[in-house]
């Protein structure tokens, strides 16, 4: 193995979801992916916490794609206008090159309840990231953690959507789709 080779984390993740997806989740150890990946165990290490990290490497950039479109919006947006510019955003990375990869990172993770739960995490990351970003325009709670919720539950639906396999849309307009649904439900509430 050389010392240093490109795409590390690319090749990590990859090896690591084709190897759970082969064998299953708990048979798979870190040592494992790292042969597959061509790679030591220490580069494996630099990259990820534990092989459970492997699965939402992601994350981080959703979070950041997702703040800096709220950011970003107009001053006269709306909350919920600006949670639509974040989920049209993150369409940077749920481009249909990776749909596929998603739903089979999606099959790992719905096999195993430590995986879900996991998920659960991340997404509250992301509400998290929306919330905080709509406190930074000025909105006030509960509206921000309100339409951050909203826009959670959007990215969720639009996902589950996406990695359907006779899906054939994009994913900003699954998402737009979806918040339009839960706004107009959230309107019939009252």
């Amino acid at each position: 193995m050389s010392r240093w080779e490109p795409n590390a984390r690319e090749r990590l993740v990859r090896a690591a979801v084709e190897s759970f997806l082969e064998r299953g989740y708990d048979d798979v150890t870190v040592a494992e992916i790292t042969e597959r990946a061509g790679l030591t165990k220490r580069t494996f290490f630099r990259h990820f916490q534990d092989k459970r990290e492997v699965l939402f490497a992601g994350q981080d950039i959703l979070s950041g794609l997702l703040a800096d479109a709220i950011a970003a919006a107009p001053e006269s947006a709306t909350p919920i206008e600006a949670i639509s510019a974040a989920l049209t955003a993150t369409e940077a990375a749920m481009d249909a090159d990776r749909r596929e990869w998603a739903a089979k990172v999606q099959r790992v993770v719905a096999g195993q309840p430590d995986l879900r739960e996991r998920e659960l995490l991340k997404r509250a990351k992301l509400r998290g990231a929306m919330a905080s970003a709509l406190r930074a325009r000025g909105v006030p709670d509960p509206a921000a953690t309100l339409a951050a919720e909203i826009g959670g539950l959007a990215f969720t639906t639009a996902f589950a959507r996406w990695v359907e396999p006779a899906n054939e849309r994009a994913f900003g307009e699954l998402a737009q789709e979806a918040l339009e649904e839960l706004v107009k439900a959230a309107g019939a509430l009252g």
